[in-house]
C-alpha cells in the first residue's frame, strides 16, 4: 500500500532541497502560510495542492519520470457479463477502487466503487452482488499513449477521471491512478 508523505516528511524534503517555506510556496504557486500549516499538520491539503508542492520539490532533481515508471501492468479488468461480486472481490484483493470493464477483450467502460456504494446506500442489497457488471458500467477511462507527458496525465486525473489507461501501438499496456502520481512524487 502506498502512503502520502507526512507533514514531517514534506518539511524534511523542503529542507533537503534547501528551500525556505516562502521559496517553496512561490515555486508551487501557493501561500507560505499554507506550506506552514501543512508542515505543522494542522491542515490536510487537496491532492492537487499536494501535487504542486511535490512537483516543486522534485523540480530540481533533473530526472524526468516516464509514464511507464508510474503505470501498473498488467491491467486488472472485469468482464461485462460477470457478477458484481466478482468485481468487488477483485477490487478488494488488489486494493483498487475502479476497474476497466471488457467485452470480447475490448474495454467498453469502467466500474467504480462509488457507483457500487450508491447502490448499497439505496438499501436493496439482497441480490445486488449477483447482478451482472453490465448494469453498473460507466464511461470508460481516458486513454493516453505511452509517450504522453506526465503533466498531461495529471491534468486528466485532476479533471474528473480516477484513472487513465496507457496504450502502446493500440494495445492497452497499463493503468495510472491519482495515487500513483502522488506516490511517485513522494518517494
Amino acid at each position: 500500500m502506498v502512503s502520502l508523505p507526512t507533514p514531517h516528511e514534506i518539511r524534511a524534503m523542503r529542507k533537503k532541497a534547501g528551500l525556505t517555506q516562502e521559496q517553496l510556496a512561490k515555486k508551487a504557486g501557493v501561500s507560505q502560510a499554507l506550506i506552514a500549516r501543512i508542515e505543522a499538520g494542522t491542515i490536510d491539503p487537496r491532492i492537487s495542492t499536494l501535487r504542486k508542492i511535490l512537483e516543486a520539490l522534485n523540480a530540481g532533481e533533473g530526472k524526468m519520470t516516464k509514464i511507464k515508471d508510474v503505470m501498473h501492468s498488467p491491467i486488472i479488468t472485469v468482464r461485462i457479463d460477470e457478477p458484481l461480486e466478482n468485481a468487488v472481490e477483485l477490487m478488494w484483493k488488489n486494493g483498487i477502487s475502479q476497474l476497466p470493464v471488457v467485452e470480447n477483450e475490448k474495454i467498453v467502460g469502467s466500474l467504480r466503487e462509488e457507483t457500487i456504494l450508491k447502490e448499497v446506500a439505496k438499501g436493496s442489497v439482497k441480490d445486488l452482488f449477483k447482478q451482472k457488471v453490465e448494469r453498473f458500467v460507466e464511461e470508460g477511462f481516458p486513454i493516453v499513449s505511452i509517450d504522453t507527458d506526465l503533466d498531461e496525465v495529471a491534468r486528466l486525473l485532476s479533471a474528473k477521471s480516477p484513472a487513465v489507461l496507457v496504450s502502446e501501438h493500440g494495445t492497452m499496456v497499463g493503468i495510472v491512478t491519482k495515487i500513483d502520481l502522488i506516490a511517485k512524487h513522494s518517494l
